[in-house]
């Protein structure tokens, strides 16, 4: 038989504490490009965008992840038949693929939205309009994450 001594109880002690902080860290789980494209096709109501009207301006390396910014603007004459609805913007690599939707309306007078986002690691980032008359287009652009500017 053997003796619980304090260190061994002491040691057993740590054990369990370590194991149970371990199993309440976060765990990082990346989208993959077909979960973003899952999430425009829900977002467009299974509608293929197109190219053009949609710009999407962001940086080609961006040396800090933790705010890359971020431009759209959608060619649009924002009149009551001819309006973007919304826009939404996916990060393919992120842990959640959809970053943020910017809803327009005639009153709004331009579709243009500036935000600065977080990226996980190097992706595509894709702007996706929806418009007034049920058309979608869209915008891509890879964005290489770097640290510290070594590359990535």
């Amino acid at each position: 038989m053997t003796h619980l001594t304090r260190r061994k109880l002491f040691t057993l002690a740590a054990g369990a504490g370590t194991l149970a902080v371990a199993a309440n860290l976060p765990r990082t789980a990346n989208a993959t490009p077909e979960e973003a494209q899952k999430a425009i096709s829900e977002f467009t109501g299974g509608k293929e965008p197109q190219s053009g009207k949609i710009t999407l301006t962001a940086p080609e390396i961006a040396e800090n992840g933790n705010t890359v910014p971020i431009s759209i603007s959608v060619e649009s004459e924002m009149t009551g038949d001819d309006f973007v609805e919304s826009v939404t913007l996916m990060a393919e690599g992120n842990p959640n693929p959809e970053v943020a939707t910017f809803l327009f309306t005639p009153l709004s007078g331009r579709a243009e939205a500036t935000t600065r986002i977080r990226l996980a690691k190097t992706q595509n980032v894709v702007a996706v309009a929806k418009m007034s008359d049920g058309s979608v287009y869209s915008d891509r652009k890879e964005v290489k994450v770097t640290i510290g500017g070594c590359g990535g």
